[in-house]
């Protein structure tokens, strides 16, 4: 690959524009918070290997001890402005990780309240604010003590929280309410709410020019954008099922918004002009989840949650040129350029021991219902996860594996029409038959109630 590339674009006031872009450097690492091995990957940008893993807790079902004392869900990730530190929040265990980047060592730890979900530090490096997304506050962390120093109320259910560049103001989404919070940094208030179309609204990222804050909207596969001047509205554009984390490239096509679409296994980039363009639709692994982009905007990574990989896209070609594994389920992921300016940075890493998972699509013979199955190898027992959509309402399904008299497991849906859970157990036969390449391997058969397995009947079964 070369040293550097020359993108040649034409600018709209018809002058020529050129772009030198970088290779990552060997400094530079990219970061996934694997919520299921309850780890955080680390990948070397420059060769797109995995150097190893900060282990944060054993793997799930470990965790389930009562004398456990390792984290739980690992889930958000942030660094500090100086890019020493690295945050890993973990909303099973109420914590907060400070990694340091060139040792991969934990520097410590902090517990705070009820399932925190993302954090960041000021613009500043002064505080670590945490979002409590089990209640309704902020927790602002001094990074130096580690000891959490105040809350700021907010709307309950608080998802991320990140800070306008110049470090004045905060923004907070929910994931309960369809309100953002605007926050005043020095003052540690909430100066303005701003109504949006969802309730359920887990990311939110600046534009490079931070005139505007995009956010999205899970539950309803939207995306709203924001005025940061005006803190109103823009405009909210349609984006698709699952739609899930967003991030911006500056490449000779203009500033780009690449957003994972975890329901079609994609991510769509789309134009930032009013309103925005779809440009391309680039395939990816199973559920695409966290995104993050290079510095210089060469390079697009996303997390796959169900795929326990991260696929790295070229932004000049719009397509994918790598795929590493990961830790199990990946969530947050950013990228941290200079992550480490001395040696090789391999210091208190492990290997990953997780095999690859086994995912089944699952499709409705009529009507709009949809779901997912992902099958994984925790040691001595597998989980099957199982993710249903556009359901009847508060009604009980059952997922049979064909040939079994059992179900697998029982779910009831939300009063949207949605369910998710997992069944854990000695189900490694029940993954082998799913994974077979026999000409008649098994399927997964979801029927209403508890009745029997039938395909002719059922509500969705697993598709090739």
């Amino acid at each position: 690959m070369p040293k550097f590339r020359l993108i040649v674009a034409l600018a709209v006031s018809a002058h020529v524009a050129t772009l030198a872009w970088a290779d990552p450097k060997p400094q530079d690492r990219v970061y996934t918070a694997d919520q299921n091995s309850n780890t955080v990957s680390v990948i070397n940008p420059a060769t797109n290997m995995l150097l190893g893993q900060i282990r944060l807790g054993n793997p799930r079902p470990d965790v389930l001890s009562p004398l456990y004392k390792g984290q739980i869900n690992v889930h958000g990730l942030g660094f500090s402005p100086d890019h020493r530190t690295l945050l890993a929040i973990s909303n099973g265990s109420n914590s907060v990780a400070f990694i340091d980047t060139a040792t991969n060592k934990v520097k410590a730890i902090t517990y705070i309240g009820r399932s925190p979900h993302e954090g960041f530090f000021t613009a500043d490096g002064k505080e670590v604010w945490v979002v409590v997304r089990g209640e309704n506050y902020i927790s602002v962390i001094d990074p130096v003590t580690y000891t959490e120093t105040r809350r700021i109320a907010t709307t309950a259910g608080p998802g991320m929280v990140l800070f306008q560049p110049n470090g004045k103001l905060a923004f907070v989404v929910s994931s309960f309410n369809p309100v953002v919070d605007v926050i005043d940094v020095k003052k540690h208030k909430v100066i303005k709410q701003i109504k949006v179309v969802s309730p359920f609204s887990p990311f939110l990222q600046f534009t490079p020019d931070a005139r505007e804050m995009w956010m999205t909207h899970k539950d309803v596969g939207k995306v709203t954008r924001i005025d940061t001047a005006t803190l109103e509205v823009k405009s909210v554009f349609d984006t698709g099922f699952i739609t899930n984390h967003l991030g911006f490239a500056k490449t000779a096509a203009g500033t780009l918004a690449y957003i994972s679409i975890g329901g079609e296994n994609v991510v769509k980039v789309f134009t930032t002009e009013d309103p925005p363009k779809l440009l391309a639709t680039i395939p990816v692994g199973a559920l695409p989840h966290g995104v993050w982009p290079s510095d210089d905007g060469s390079r697009m990574y996303v997390g796959l949650e169900n795929g326990d990989a991260v696929d790295v896209i070229d932004t000049a070609s719009n397509t994918v040129v790598a795929r590493t594994s990961v830790g199990q389920a990946p969530q947050a992921l950013v990228y941290v350029s200079n992550a480490v300016p001395a040696g090789d940075g391999l210091a208190n890493l492990v290997p990953r021991s997780n095999s690859e998972p086994i995912n089944i699509r699952l499709a409705s013979a009529s009507g709009e219902a949809k779901g997912f199955v992902v099958a994984r190898n925790l040691g001595l027992v597998d989980a099957l996860e199982v993710s249903l959509y556009k359901l009847k309402p508060q009604t009980a399904y059952s997922v049979y594996v064909s040939g079994q008299k059992t179900p697998v497991a029982s779910f009831k849906t939300n009063p949207a029409g949605m369910a998710n859970g997992t069944a854990i157990g000695p189900m490694r036969e029940v993954s082998h038959a799913l994974s077979s390449n026999d000409a008649s391997p098994s399927k997964i058969i979801v029927m209403e109630g508890d009745a029997p397995a039938d395909p002719a009947k059922a509500v969705l079964v697993s598709a090739k």
